[in-house]
């Protein structure tokens, strides 16, 4: 692979910086009602600068849905959700989304497709693409930046979602079962990717997932969702050291991450 290209003017944040107990995000008592559906009710959280969060939990139990109000895409029925103390009332510049579809413009070249919130944002094209190109670079993809979506695999596919939802440099990022797709081996190559991007701008991560070994393997903390209507039923931090790698899922340590998380899941959604 070629030499890295730089990411400047934008810093990367050291792992043992102090806004590592900076809080970036608060949730105070939200909740959710479709019509007459409660679908979320009365979830409050902090997530910290930096800190690689999952919320864990079967199909449908509204992990989705709170993931939508912290984008700002949906209103909430009650409570407040605040960054860096200001409400949360629609879309933001400093929230990144990635959905469980890539939805990339099929006329548009991967440069364009991860380029496009520099337009909608009416921020220098001259200042971003360089910042674009070293992000295909990191998710090593860069020689496929003037091929068309149709000419990508699903997993490349999806890398081009996550440089487009990093590319205008957003303090949150938030990636709703992003992997859901694509199969097992795929799976794991893409959660390692996406730690060692991480590693290196320490974003603050919001990751929505159905699968407890991949929360186990990424995660700084899990927080466990019960059936609808939606709680948050336990919260588990993940103790292992970083950087994380495929062979340590082998270790007794993770699996007994996985077996407690699988038993909180369990005891959620059989109360």
């Amino acid at each position: 692979m070629s030499e890295r290209r730089s990411l400047a003017p934008h810093p990367v944040i050291d792992q043992s910086s102090p806004s590592r107990a900076v809080r970036a995000l608060s949730i105070r008592s939200v909740r959710k009602v479709y019509d007459e559906l409660e679908a979320i009710r009365d979830i409050s959280l902090d997530v910290l600068e930096g800190e690689f969060l999952s919320l864990l939990g079967p199909s449908g139990c509204g992990k989705s849905t709170l993931l939508m109000m912290i984008a700002g895409l949906l209103d909430t029925t009650e409570g407040e959700i605040a960054i860096g103390g200001e409400r949360v009332s629609g879309p933001r510049r400093e929230i990144g989304v990635v959905f469980q579809s890539p939805l990339l413009l099929p006329w548009r070249s991967v440069i364009e497709n991860v380029l496009l919130p520099i337009e909608m944002l009416k921020l220098p094209r001259r200042v971003y693409e360089p910042r674009a190109m070293a992000l295909l670079e990191m998710a090593k993809i860069a020689e496929f930046a003037d091929k068309l979506p149709n000419q990508l695999s699903g997993g490349m596919k999806q890398r081009v979602s996550i440089c487009r939802a990093l590319v205008h440099d957003p303090r949150i990022l938030l990636m709703d079962e992003p992997f859901s797709a694509l199969d097992a081996i795929t799976r794991d190559e893409m959660g390692l990717e996406l730690l060692q991007l991480w590693q290196i701008h320490r974003k603050t991560v919001i990751f929505v997932t159905h699968s407890i070994r991949e929360a186990a393997l990424l995660s700084d903390r899990v927080l466990v969702m019960g059936r609808r209507p939606a709680t948050i039923t336990s919260e588990v931090a993940i103790n292992l050291p970083r950087p994380r790698s495929i062979a340590m899922t082998e270790d007794e340590d993770f699996n007994r991450y996985v077996r407690l998380l699988r038993t909180a899941i369990e005891a959620s959604h059989g109360a």
